[in-house]
């Protein structure tokens, strides 16, 4: 289940990274839901919130070293039961990997989901996202079972 669920988000996050720097210009701007919603051509050279610009050296050994032990945790839950905790690890190295093969290609990574209010990201930082607050959830919720 870890390998479908990191190469199905992987597949998708450079699939549609693929398809949006194929079809747009950088910054080229397409409204969705006009005002709300668009798909822009980024191209991030730093971190969440463009902190770090420049760093490519610093992302990249950081998204190994994250990579390394996010897939080590992952391997001692083999033959355990595939739960939350399983299922965050695994959205976060799909995330991890494909914005770390982003920077290795390009130097930085591909953004295009643009809802105006917020930067500009894509469905590798959406699977890091929801992978961290489900790690989160996944570690409260055990320890609370813990601790009653």
């Amino acid at each position: 289940m870890i390998f479908i669920i990191v190469l199905s988000v992987l597949s998708l996050d450079q699939l549609s990274k693929f398809l949006i720097a194929k079809n747009l210009f950088l910054h080229q701007s397409v409204p969705v839901i006009s005002g709300i919603f668009h798909i822009t051509l980024v191209r991030n050279r730093g971190a969440a919130f463009r902190m770090l610009k420049n760093q490519i050296y610093l992302f990249i050994l950081t998204s190994i070293a994250a990579i390394i032990l996010i897939f080590l945790n992952l391997k001692e839950q083999r033959g355990k039961r595939f739960d939350i905790y399983s299922l965050s690890l695994s959205l976060i190295l799909a995330g991890a990997l494909g914005n770390l093969i982003d920077r290795l290609r390009f130097g930085c990574v591909i953004d295009f989901l643009d809802f105006r209010i917020w930067p500009v990201f894509n469905v590798a930082d959406s699977a890091i996202t929801i992978g961290a607050v489900l790690l989160g959830w996944s570690i409260l919720k055990t320890d609370k079972r813990k601790t009653a």
